[in-house]
């Protein structure tokens, strides 16, 4: 017995230092978002039709950019749903939309449909775009991207940054502050 539960402890205390160096891992990883000012970091992405994006794509035009987890999730069908919605005012302010997760371009495109998104979804498989924005949480074998959402001005600075955004109002937020950048 008193081996057993000996072998038990440092199976659990391992587990714990496993857990720590996931975390420390991700919280050296969110120091690394991009200020408001910075030039947004580039990226070449599929998206959910299978063709390669850029950023300088969406050069000339407001971007806002958001990271959310999971195609097709409570969460990310609402944040994806109030950005459907609020499209038509985000275009008038001369901004395109683009979501980026670790889902595949197949996923995307499925997502997309269901749900009727005008907007680009990009996939990003091995979460190197999601890494540079300081948006992905990385535990080995499982990668998700964080719930922050970006808005990149015509010449591709960061002009305001949301961090562990609200899915419901994160939209509704871009659209005041984009109305009062654009003003």
């Amino acid at each position: 017995m008193p081996e057993s539960s000996i072998i038990v402890g440092l199976l659990l205390l391992a587990l714990a230092l496993a857990v720590l160096v996931l975390w420390y891992s991700n919280t050296r990883i969110s120091r690394k978002l991009p200020k408001v000012g910075d030039t947004a970091p580039a990226f070449t992405l599929p998206d959910q039709n299978g063709t390669t994006r850029t950023l300088a794509d969406f050069r000339g035009q407001w971007l806002v950019l958001y990271f959310y987890p999971r195609d097709d999730t409570p969460g990310c069908t609402e944040q994806a749903g109030r950005y459907r919605d609020a499209m038509r005012d985000l275009e008038a302010l001369g901004a395109a939309v683009c979501g980026i997760s670790v889902d595949s371009s197949d996923s995307h495109a499925d997502f997309s449909r269901k749900y009727k998104l005008p907007f680009t979804l990009l996939a990003d498989r091995e979460g190197t775009t999601a890494a540079r924005y300081g948006s992905l949480r990385n535990f080995g074998i499982l990668k998700f991207a964080k719930r922050n959402t970006f808005l990149i001005d015509p010449q591709g600075k960061i002009a305001k940054v949301y961090v562990r955004v609200n899915a419901g109002r994160n939209a509704q937020d871009v659209g005041i502050d984009l109305k009062a950048l654009t003003a």
